[in-house]
C-alpha cells in the first residue's frame, strides 16, 4: 500500500494496491484534494480523498490489471445511491467503475474500502451516485418495476420498438420538505402540493416508439384532500342513514346536501421533461394524467424524454410558472444549504478554525467545535445554497489579515464544498498594524468571503488561488473579526522615567486584586458589578481572561480606573458601585482598607 503524508507530523492511507513488487516500485501516489472540483458532476457527491496515481518512470511498463483500494466514508446513502469510483485522465474523459468489494479492513487498517480493477492510471475518487438501473426492452415487450423503487413502473406493449433497445434509468427523490421551501421562498409556486420523483432516462438507441409506453410513479396526494376523504369515510354511514329517515319528507333538500357534501378539493397534474437539455423544459399539455390508488398517477408517453416529473398543482398554474418550478426543482436537488463557521481557541484568540458546514449538520457541528476548544464570536453565517464542487474563496481585509504557516499572511484562502465532507482550514491571525484602531480597544478586521460557480474554474490539474480583489463580483458574506490589544511595555531612558513617589497606585492594585477574589469566592458576574463601562470593553476582558474569573473582574475594574479623572474620588466610586450591586459588606471593607493604608 502507498501512504501519503496529510501535513504535520501524521500520515493517510492514501489507498492500497495490490500488484507485483515491481509494478509498485514504479507507482507514485499523492492526494490532491484541491482539485477535487473538476471530478464532480451533478448528483455526484464526493466520499473520499481524490487520488492521483502515475508511473515515477516513464520507461516502465505496469502489468495491467492491478487492484486498488481507496477508503471512503459515507453517510446517507438510501436506496437510491450506489458508490461507485471515477477515473479521470489527463484529458478529463471519466469512466465509473462498479467496487468489487467494500470491504472494512484492509491488513490492520480498518476503515470502509472501495476496491476495483483498475486497466490505466490517472486520478481516482469515491462517489456516492444516483444508482442506475439497466434493462433491455425486446421485441416482445416488457413490464418493469425499477429496483430503487417498486412503485415506479414502465409497461413496454409489444412491438414498442423494431429491435431489442436498452435502457438506463436513474431517479432523483423529491422531499417534500424540498417543495415546501421552494413554495416558502416564491410565492408564485404556492399552487404546487408536491412532485413526483426526478426520472432520468438514457435510450442509447435512440428508435422512436412504435406504441406509447405506460408509466407509474408515485406523486404525493393533497393533503388537505386526504383529509377531506378521511372525514367523507368516516360519515359515510351516518349521511346514509340520514338519507333513508330524511327521503320521505325533504327530497329535494336531501340531494342539494349530498351534491354539496359530495364536493372535494380538485387537483391537477402535469407532466412537465425535456427531450435534451440543449431543448429545455417543456410542460406536456396533451399527456393525460390518471390519479391510481395510494398516491400513484400514471401516463402514456409516446416519445423518449431524457428526464421528466409530474407536478400536482391545487388551482390552475400558468405553464411559464410550471416551467420556471421545474428549473428551480432540478437546481434545488442538486444543491445544499450550507454555513460558514469562524471560530476562534478559546484558549489563544489568535488561533481560528474556518469551515463549510451542512446547515442541517449545523448544530451538530457547532457542539464538535465546543469540543475542540473552538468558540464565537463572530456566529455562523447566514445559510446559502452550495453544489458539489463549489469553492468558496476568503481573504482578511481591515487590520487583521491570515496566516497558514505563520510566515505567508495576507494570501487567499480556498474551501471546497462537498457535502459529505467536513473542508476546514486552521489559520493562525494577526494585526497588519498594532498602532491601527487606536479609537478601539481591539483590532478590527473582516474576513471576505466569494462564491466559486464549477462553470467559473477552469479545467487545469494545477489550480492556484488567484491573488484579485474579486471586484467583478459581489461577496457572498462577511464575517466581523477582533483581536485583543496587548498592553505596551515603552523602555524610556533613566533620564525621562517617571518615577511616582505616590504609594496610592500600588495601593489599589492591591486593593483591586483583592476585591476581584471576594467577588470571584461567589461566582459575581461581569455584568452584576453595574459598572459604566462599554459592552466591548466586557467583551475584550472575557477574551483575554477566558477560564479565570479573579482576573476578569481585575481587568475590568483597573478598564473602569482608568476611564476616570484623576480628580475623582475612587474609593467614593466604587463603595457605591458595591453597594448598588448588593455588596454593602465589600464597601465598608474597602472604606476600612483605604482609610488605613491596608495593602493585604
Amino acid at each position: 500500500f502507498l501512504v501519503e503524508e496529510s501535513g504535520k507530523n501524521e500520515c493517510e492511507a492514501a489507498c492500497f494496491i495490490k500488484a507485483p513488487a515491481t509494478a509498485l516500485e514504479n507507482l507514485k501516489c499523492k492526494i490532491v484534494n484541491d482539485i477535487s472540483s473538476l471530478v464532480v458532476d451533478d448528483s455526484e457527491e464526493l466520499v473520499s480523498n481524490v487520488i492521483s496515481i502515475e508511473c515515477s518512470d516513464d520507461g516502465k511498463t505496469i502489468p495491467f490489471p492491478i487492484n486498488i483500494a481507496i477508503p471512503f466514508t459515507s453517510c446517507f446513502r438510501g436506496n437510491y445511491r450506489e458508490i461507485v469510483v471515477k477515473v479521470t485522465d489527463v484529458n478529463f474523459q471519466s469512466n465509473y467503475l462498479t467496487p468489487i468489494s467494500l470491504e472494512g479492513y484492509q491488513g490492520n487498517h480498518k476503515e470502509t474500502f472501495a476496491e476495483v480493477k483498475i486497466y490505466q492510471l490517472g486520478v481516482f475518487s469515491v462517489l456516492s451516485c444516483l444508482k442506475k438501473q439497466t434493462f433491455t426492452v425486446p421485441k416482445v415487450g416488457l413490464s418493469q418495476k425499477l429496483s430503487v423503487d417498486s412503485r415506479i413502473s414502465f409497461y413496454y406493449p409489444p412491438e414498442t420498438f423494431s429491435s431489442p433497445a436498452p435502457m438506463q434509468l436513474k431517479v432523483q427523490p423529491i422531499e417534500p420538505s424540498l417543495v415546501s421551501t421552494l413554495k416558502a421562498r416564491h410565492d408564485m409556486y404556492h399552487a404546487v402540493v408536491s412532485a413526483s420523483a426526478l426520472v432520468y432516462v438514457q435510450h442509447p438507441s435512440a428508435q422512436p416508439f412504435n406504441s406509447s409506453v405506460t408509466i407509474t410513479l408515485p406523486c404525493p396526494p393533497n393533503p388537505e384532500k386526504k383529509r377531506e376523504e378521511d372525514e367523507t369515510e368516516h360519515a359515510r354511514a351516518i349521511r346514509a342513514t340520514v338519507k333513508r329517515v330524511a327521503t320521505a319528507y325533504h327530497p329535494r333538500a336531501v340531494n342539494a346536501s349530498l351534491r354539496k357534501n359530495g364536493e372535494n378539493l380538485s387537483d391537477t397534474l402535469k407532466l412537465l421533461g425535456h427531450r435534451n437539455k440543449e431543448e429545455g423544459w417543456k410542460v406536456f399539455d396533451d399527456v393525460i394524467i390518471q390519479n391510481a390508488r395510494n398516491g400513484l398517477v400514471s401516463f402514456e408517453l409516446n416519445e423518449h424524454l431524457e428526464s421528466f416529473v409530474v407536478i400536482r398543482f391545487s388551482f390552475l398554474l400558468e405553464n411559464t410558472y410550471l416551467l420556471l418550478f421545474a428549473r428551480a426543482l432540478e437546481e434545488a436537488v442538486c444543491s445544499t444549504m450550507a454555513n460558514v463557521i469562524l471560530y476562534r481557541k478559546r484558549e489563544n484568540p489568535y488561533k481560528i478554525v474556518v469551515l463549510l458546514s451542512a446547515s442541517k449538520e449545523l448544530t451538530c457541528e457547532l457542539q464538535n467545535l465546543h469540543e475542540e476548544g473552538y468558540f464565537g464570536p463572530p456566529e455562523p453565517t447566514q445559510q446559502f445554497p452550495l453544489r458539489e464542487g463549489e469553492q468558496v474563496h476568503f481573504r482578511f481585509r481591515g487590520n487583521i489579515f491570515a496566516s497558514e504557516n505563520g510566515k505567508d499572511f495576507g494570501k487567499v484562502y480556498r474551501l471546497i464544498f462537498h457535502s459529505q465532507r467536513k473542508p476546514r482550514l486552521k489559520l493562525q491571525i494577526k494585526e497588519v498594524d498594532e498602532f491601527g484602531n487606536h479609537s478601539s480597544p481591539h483590532y478590527k478586521g473582516t474576513a471576505v468571503f466569494y462564491k466559486i460557480t464549477r462553470e467559473m474554474i477552469t479545467k487545469k490539474w494545477e489550480q492556484p488561488l488567484p491573488y484579485g480583489e474579486y471586484q467583478h463580483q459581489s461577496p457572498l458574506c462577511k464575517l466581523a473579526l477582533t483581536l485583543p490589544k496587548h498592553e505596551k511595555l515603552i523602555n524610556r531612558p533613566r533620564s525621562t522615567r517617571r518615577v511616582s513617589s505616590d504609594s496610592s497606585e500600588a495601593l489599589w492594585d492591591n486593593l483591586l486584586y483583592w476585591l476581584a477574589e471576594e467577588l470571584a469566592e461567589d461566582n459575581t458576574s461581569l455584568l452584576a458589578l453595574c459598572l459604566p463601562v462599554r459592552r466591548s470593553v466586557l467583551q475584550l476582558v472575557r477574551l483575554k481572561c477566558p477560564d479565570n474569573l479573579t482576573h476578569q473582574i481585575y481587568e475590568l475594574l483597573c478598564c473602569w480606573k482608568k476611564t476616570l479623572p484623576r480628580s475623582a474620588d475612587k474609593q467614593q466610586l466604587l463603595s457605591h458601585y458595591l453597594r448598588k450591586s448588593g455588596r454593602s459588606d465589600l464597601s465598608e471593607e474597602l472604606c476600612f482598607k483605604w482609610q488605613n493604608k491596608v495593602f493585604t
